[in-house]
């Protein structure tokens, strides 16, 4: 196991990228955008990731299973219903919309090089971690899940 796995709660680790990312706007400012209706698309794509976060809070809550994705052993069931029928991490999926839209209004396109940083780290360190605690607790029944239902989207 590495070190760096299952260590930074999500939520932190997004607001880290979010603050890199402003701060890589600031240093490379020649990569400035803007188009018109880019504040509204940032409005939508911020509430979409931001309700569909949420939505995958509120089956975890409703399963009664742990949210907190850093203790993967505290899962005491398989949710695979609502919106875990389309992603297998709703919560990741809604922070990356998030950081979209994050991006957006910031518009710069340096700072968009640091989304699938993010994509690349919540595999390596969060996300596979959590899928091999599945694979043991439910086995064959996360197995056939996981053929059915993709990663992010």
């Amino acid at each position: 196991m590495n070190v760096l796995e299952l260590k930074v709660p999500p939520v932190i680790l997004t607001l880290l990228f979010g603050a890199a990312m402003w701060a890589v706007s600031r240093v490379l400012p020649s990569g400035y955008f803007a188009f018109p209706g880019r504040l509204v698309l940032c409005a939508a794509v911020l509430m979409a990731g931001a309700s569909i976060a949420l939505l995958g809070v509120l089956a975890f809550k409703r399963a009664g299973t742990t949210v907190d994705p850093r203790t993967p052993h505290q899962t005491n069931s398989l949710v695979v219903n609502g919106v875990y029928r389309h992603t297998r991490n709703p919560m990741y999926v809604g922070f990356l919309a998030i950081l979209a839209a994050w991006w957006l209004y910031l518009g710069s396109v340096f700072a968009a090089l640091l989304l699938p940083l993010y994509v690349f780290y919540m595999n390596r360190f969060q996300i596979k971690p959590e899928e091999r605690h599945m694979r043991a607790l439910f086995g064959e029944q996360y197995n056939q899940y996981s053929a059915e239902v993709r990663r992010w989207l």
